[in-house]
């Protein structure tokens, strides 16, 4: 049958047709380098207002963005025809569905402590402070390493016989930091160390290590890291929403290795292929690292309430009339070139002269320490080295100034925590450093002439006190704040699809709109990159530890897991 208004609304013409298509391609262009804003000019090229009449529902949805018209263009005419496409070859499979009013999310970690990193820590804190709300409970999911591989990585040779006695360090470390209730799950993926990127890579399939039953919101800690190896099912096939957290820059890390050009150009294109095939959306800390698909750039990492508290003391004494600070300045960071050595020592000999009485305390370990030592002390810096501690130790307190010339961060936990104790931070003007400098104690320098100038502005006079709002703007609860608004949380556990209004009348049209060219691609994508891993060949190609595709019988035996050619069972449930 004709359907009632059909002969009002013309068919697509073919500028529009080619336009949609374009449009829809976008993932598909990128791979090959073609940029979404060139994408968005061939589309609005292509698209030309034409005297259409819509009907009256849409209508008034009409605005003056060109992908928003074509969009209703489309529905309009798709509509009038009578088509609707409820099912079919690609849509998604069941998945969780909320049958009370929790919610449950899953944070899915590459590091665990006691290795004190960041995306260790960092995760674990959005844990604690996501249980806290009332609409969701939280599952954190840490890799489990065999006991040869603790040796290489937990501090002083630490090791921990069991899961169950890493869950009971964890809970214990948080609980006297934060002085909270741990009311979170903590559940186990088996991973492997590799050496050379002295990263933790997962064995086997990790998104089976969350039952089917509380896979609903994934939030992915490096979603490329977890997922450059992964061979398992889709993320986003399991779970209704995954949220990807990018923490570091890789590709800057890269740069500095044997054939680094090449390389950075391989792992720029493969983390782009895994975040766009497994995440709905990216969340980057800041602008240093690549530009992602599906992504934005927001700071969602707090400070450890205790640097606040040693802030508020500092502030108190200074009101007091107490002296603030009885040290000069100092560098804390592990003891490796890339983590901002290289920077420190070129800065330092390139300006001895010009800095000469200024002395510099830094405190660090790593595989690196003996050459950097070597190294200050070949060129005669006034660089005081010590061994690394904690940044909230008392023995720091009374540093009036941090310096951290580093850019391969991308986005220094030190230089908040510095903040947040009151002192004034030196960095370069740099992406990393973005979010720091709308506050007036960061001194940002873009020569090696202006660092001086603001290491001599820095000694020479005493930082502000925070406002209230600076100090809250570098809590976990503000992180947390803007971490359910920037990654649509907040709307999900709300049950909003989408945002209200023109978006949402818009989209209830597209319901009856064609199958989404993106949503196959992004599918393709990943169907093509699971096949890939599955082979072993291909996977040592690219550098993954053998025999991960699977985890091994240590893992069996540890976690109390049956082999995974038998089952694929599920620890701790």
């Amino acid at each position: 049958m004709e359907s009632q208004g059909s002969k009002e609304i013309p068919p697509l013409d073919l500028t529009e047709i080619l336009a949609n298509l374009v449009r829809q391609s976008e993932p598909f262009l990128d791979q090959l380098g073609v940029r979404k804003d060139q994408c968005d000019r061939l589309v609005e090229a292509l698209y030309k207002k034409q005297n259409h009449s819509l009907s009256e529902d849409t209508s008034s949805l009409v605005n003056d963005n060109s992908s928003d018209e074509l969009d209703l263009r489309i529905a309009s005419v798709l509509q009038s025809t009578g088509y609707h496409a409820d099912n079919g070859l690609w849509s998604e499979p069941a998945k969780y569905e909320v049958s009370d009013n929790k919610r449950h999310v899953a944070i899915v970690t590459t590091a665990s402590l006691p290795w004190m990193t960041g995306t260790a820590v960092n995760p674990l804190f959005r844990a604690a402070y996501l249980a806290k709300g009332t609409k969701q409970d939280v599952t954190l999911v840490v890799p489990w390493l065999c006991k040869s591989d603790q040796e290489l990585v937990y501090p002083n040779s630490m090791t921990l016989s069991s899961p169950e006695e890493q869950e009971t360090y964890i809970r214990n470390w948080l609980e006297e930091r934060l002085g909270l209730e741990s009311n979170f799950k903590i559940s186990f993926y088996p991973g492997k160390f590799s050496k050379e990127r002295r990263s933790i890579i997962p064995a086997g399939d990790t998104s089976q290590f969350i039952p089917s039953r509380e896979a609903d919101i994934a939030i992915l800690e490096e979603p490329e890291h977890l997922n450059w190896y992964h061979h398992g099912k889709r993320w986003t096939d399991k779970f209704n929403h995954v949220v990807g957290v990018v923490h570091t820059n890789y590709l800057e890390y890269i740069k500095r290795e044997k054939n680094g050009a090449l390389q950075a150009f391989l792992v720029k294109h493969i983390n782009n292929w895994v975040t766009r095939a497994y995440c709905d959306k990216v969340l980057r800390l800041s602008a240093a690292t690549q530009d992602l698909p599906k992504s934005i750039i927001c700071n969602v990492h707090g400070v450890n309430p205790k640097f606040l508290k040693i802030g508020e003391k500092i502030t108190a004494d200074r009101e007091s009339g107490e002296p603030s600070f009885s040290k000069g300045a100092y560098f804390l960071g592990k003891m490796v070139w890339a983590k901002g050595y290289r920077e420190l020592i070129d800065l330092m000999a390139k300006h001895k002269s010009d800095l000469e009485g200024f002395k510099l305390d830094v405190y660090g370990s790593g595989e690196d320490s003996h050459e950097v030592q070597s190294t200050a002390r070949k060129l005669d810096l006034s660089l005081n080295f010590f061994k690394g501690r904690d940044h909230a130790d008392n023995s720091l307190h009374g540093y009036k100034v941090f310096i951290n010339p580093s850019i391969s961060d991308v986005l220094c936990t030190a230089t908040a925590e510095a903040l947040a104790m009151g002192k004034f931070v030196i960095c370069a003007e740099h992406p990393s450093n973005e979010f720091f400098m709308s506050f007036p104690n960061c001194l940002t320098y873009k020569t090696s002439e202006e660092f001086v100038a603001r290491v001599k502005e820095a000694m020479d006079r005493e930082p502000q006190p925070l406002t209230p709002q600076q100090r809250y703007n570098l809590s976990w609860e503000a992180a947390t704040e803007r971490f359910m608004e920037y990654s649509d949380l907040d709307k999900v556990l709300n049950d909003e699809v989408v945002q209200p209004g023109q978006a949402g009348a818009r989209n209830k049209l597209r319901g009856t709109s064609q199958p989404n060219l993106s949503d196959i691609m992004d599918s393709g994508l990943a169907f093509a990159h699971r096949c890939l891993t599955g082979s072993e060949v291909l996977r040592l190609a690219m550098g993954a530890i053998p025999g991960t595709r699977d985890y091994d019988k240590q893992h069996c035996v540890d976690m109390g897991l049956l082999p995974p050619q038998v089952q694929h069972p599920v620890y701790g449930w």
